[in-house]
């Protein structure tokens, strides 16, 4: 576990997606936001802790440099992630919530070795053993896959039948991968946007997926204060 920090965080809360930021800004009534090298943050009391709401930014190297420059500033008990993502088709329906359990990064492509061991490298097993029962909202457990990409129609039955997918996103490998390096406890968090079928994504370029981002921010948002307590329970 991370050491103490002078500032008294606990939480650092990571939200990638410029829409899923702008939603947080929203919710909370755009309070004055703080610059980094890799966005800004807001610092505030949420569950009976200190908390800082980062904007990460969104991608693989945003997560994981945005999750290691939070650990090594805050040095927080917690990395918690909040967000949106695609489920797959048959897997999860549109607004539903994942607690996830495990993640894998699945846009890795080795050629000199053992394509197996490349993916066990840059998968991760959530210990979620902290967390009180019951959960402040209704959610399911499962596994979450990430890539630099949005779902290629043509890989679901390979993401479900080969990774045991529920779903998919471009950070959350990333962010557990860091958190798990730096032993520091991850809980990540999020809500289907849209489904995608082999025929393709029933909301690519469209509005449609902002006003589902804010649909799906505002209920993670109003519940993460009895996150965090369920996170502290002990």
């Amino acid at each position: 576990m991370a050491a103490k920090n002078k500032e008294g965080v606990e939480v650092v809360v990571l939200i990638s997606a410029n829409a899923e930021w702008a939603s947080a800004l929203q919710y909370y009534e755009m309070p004055p936001t703080e610059p980094s090298p890799f966005g800004t943050y807001i610092q505030m009391q949420l569950g009976g802790r200190e908390v800082i709401l980062f904007h990460g930014g969104w991608g693989k190297v945003a997560a994981a440099a945005s999750a290691q420059y939070g650990i090594d500033r805050w040095k927080p008990k917690l990395v918690l992630n909040v967000g949106t993502f695609g489920g797959l088709v048959g897997k999860s329906r549109v607004g539903e919530i994942l607690l996830v359990e495990k993640t894998l990064i699945y846009d890795i492509y080795e050629r000199m070795g053992d394509p197996a061991e490349a993916l066990a490298y840059y998968t991760t097993e959530l210990d979620l053993s902290f967390l009180s029962d019951p959960y402040p909202q209704a959610v399911r457990r499962g596994q979450l896959v990430s890539a630099d990409q949005d779902i290629d129609p043509d890989l679901i039955h390979k993401l479900v039948d080969d990774y045991g997918a529920v779903a998919a996103d471009w950070e959350s490998g990333a962010i557990a991968w860091t958190a798990r390096r730096n032993n520091t406890q991850c809980l990540i968090l999020r809500g289907v946007s849209d489904v995608v079928d082999p025929f393709g994504g029933e909301i690519y370029n469209s509005d449609e997926f902002h006003k589902r981002a804010d649909m799906i921010m505002t209920s993670l948002l109003k519940a993460l204060p009895n996150w965090i307590r369920c996170a502290f329970w002990k």
